[in-house]
């Protein structure tokens, strides 16, 4: 046999050598800053999971002292033996203070959730509002608290977003380590609500930062895993839900019916999603013809959740109790269909009245519903070949929830981790896969980016479709007293025209002037009075922009495979 000859040995010992210098100096030169990095990580994990914790701490808090029941997750089994106005009047009470905090502390009227996390991650560095975001979780938690009919989940990554803006800002931190201290906030944030470390950081990269850069894992997973020890020295290591059964397969022929039950949830999520737009749509419509005081608005709403919450107290609060009841099979058919329509209505009506909360546990509990309607069903039809109903809500429960959040891999896994149900992956995956391509279809991508697209922010589509709109036309120009400044007869002959743009522009609206008139470069002007000429600024060149929105293009590819 022959071996390797000394000269091939040596050529494996010089590269080995080679490699461990170069591991040595890497350790040397960027070590320190990477560990200090990691240091900053586990810190915010660490806070944003107590902010996390006293969040959820608080709301029950404001359940026990609001509806005086001793076990909150019995709240709407409790809330049916009192008197049908004390119901009426809590969420009245709660919505009147949201609207007065939402009044004096935001500049809209509008509560901040995940939507405007993931704007600050695309178009600010990282960065949230921080005096809006404390006034949204205030709001959040008393809406929550007061049988408000969302989830705790949307309010807790903004708080968590508003810590890591605090870090960001203190240490003055580039956009990269911005968006990297945001997704470790979250991260941290989402696994202290659920405990649920793996879908917590996959959040965080999935839905938040919307990319899956290695340079960003390990900070975010530090951070996860701090919030997750946080809620199990609080809560124990215990799971959201705990199901009767172990759901089984009967067969592979079962598998088509998970098929079907994917589109019925794609269907169930657009439905619950275009509820809510349209009744923010409808509320605000409402609000300005009748002159009505935007702090009056989740008061109103307040008002219809208590004359639905009387003959329907599953709508309090985040619903775990009625999807424990789903998830277990301790309902009939038309019980859970009447259920996940009254819960979609509430929903709506919430989320419209812009009184706060996530969208999250909403789509759990209408998700797992929808599923145990199909089980029944399926199970009723076909009795010879399929497993238990409780199955098809716990795939559900996914397919809702994974469309609405526009994540199915993280939302795969949250269901996994809620119920500590991992065989039945096959099952929950085939659903979330159809639920979520079906939706995705009939709406922007999900409801956060949907929400950003109808205020104009165009994230869904790609960085090629926003990154135009971060670049002011002030900032690209050529000024007058630049040496290559288009010539003065030319300017006035595009003014003269009407072909100019404002310096407070941006490319966004710059660059289709450039395709309608095939000019290689447009004045930029301000405005003067009625009858007065405009005064130039400057030029903004066709080139000088494409060179700007290419160098962001390339900054944003180098991020996210880095």
């Amino acid at each position: 046999m022959s071996g390797k000859s000394p000269s091939m040995i040596a050529e494996h010992v010089q590269g080995a050598s080679a490699s461990v210098r170069e591991a040595w100096h890497i350790l040397k030169t960027r070590g320190p800053d990477k560990l200090q990095f990691w240091f900053i990580a586990l810190i915010i994990g660490i806070a944003a999971g107590f902010a996390a914790l006293f969040f959820r701490k608080g709301i029950e808090w404001l359940q026990i002292t609001l509806y005086g029941t001793e076990d909150i997750h019995r709240l709407h089994s409790f809330a049916e033996t009192l008197p049908w106005y004390w119901i009426l009047l809590i969420p009245v009470a709660g919505g009147a203070v949201v609207g007065l905090i939402l009044d004096r502390f935001t500049p809209d009227g509008r509560v901040r959730s995940v939507a405007d996390v993931i704007e600050g991650a695309a178009l600010n560095e990282g960065r949230v509002e921080r005096r809006a975001g404390l006034a949204s979780a205030a709001a959040s938690l008393i809406t929550l608290g007061s049988g408000g009919s969302t989830g705790r989940e949307g309010p807790v990554v903004h708080l968590a977003a508003v810590i890591s803006t605090w870090v960001s800002r203190r240490i003055a931190a580039d956009g990269i380590t911005g968006r990297d201290l945001l997704g470790c906030a979250v991260a941290a944030a989402v696994s202290a609500s659920f405990n649920a470390p793996i879908a917590g950081a996959l959040f965080a990269l999935e839905v938040v930062l919307r990319h899956f850069a290695v340079h960003a894992f390990a900070p975010i997973v530090i951070a996860s895993a701090a919030g997750t020890v946080i809620n199990r020295l609080e809560f124990g290591d215990v799971t959201e839900f705990v199901l009767s059964e172990d759901g089984v397969l009967a067969f592979y022929v079962e598998l088509p019916a998970f098929l079907l039950l994917g589109l019925v949830c794609g269907v169930a999520s657009v439905i619950l999603m275009r509820a809510m737009f349209f009744a923010e749509d409808v509320a605000t419509n409402l609000q300005t013809r009748f002159s009505i005081p935007r702090m009056l608005r989740p008061a109103a709403a307040g008002l219809l959740l208590g004359l639905i919450a009387i003959p329907f107290p599953h709508i309090i609060g985040v619903g775990y109790e009625t999807t424990s009841l789903a998830l277990t099979g301790r309902m009939f058919l038309y019980e859970a269909i009447a259920l996940a329509v009254v819960k979609t209505v509430a929903v709506a009506i919430t989320v419209g009245g812009r009184m706060g909360g996530g969208v999250f546990s909403p789509s759990l509990m209408v998700g797992a519903l929808t599923g145990l309607s199909f089980g029944l069903v399926a199970t009723a039809l076909f009795p010879e070949v399929s497993g238990s109903p409780t199955l098809y809500a716990l795939a559900g429960m996914g397919g809702v929830a994974a469309a609405v959040l526009g994540a199915p891999i993280s939302t795969t896994l949250i269901v996994f981790e809620l119920t500590g149900d991992w065989q039945t992956g096959l099952a929950v995956m085939v659903t979330v896969s159809l639920s979520t391509a079906l939706a995705s279809r009939m709406v922007h991508r999900s409801f956060f980016l949907t929400q950003l697209e109808r205020r104009n922010i165009h994230l869904a589509a790609g960085p090629q479709a926003y990154l135009l709109s971060m670049f002011r036309v002030s900032n690209v120009m050529r000024k007058p007293e630049d040496p290559r400044a288009a010539p003065d007869d030319a300017l006035w002959a595009a003014i003269e025209e009407g072909v100019t743009v404002e310096g407070n522009a941006t490319l966004e609206t710059a660059m289709p002037l450039f395709e309608q008139t095939n000019r290689p470069f447009i004045p930029v002007v301000r405005l003067g009075a009625k009858g007065e000429a405009p005064e130039i600024l400057g030029a903004l060149f066709q080139v000088d922009a494409l060179r700007a929105y290419n160098r962001a293009l390339a900054a944003t590819a180098a991020e996210e495979h880095s």
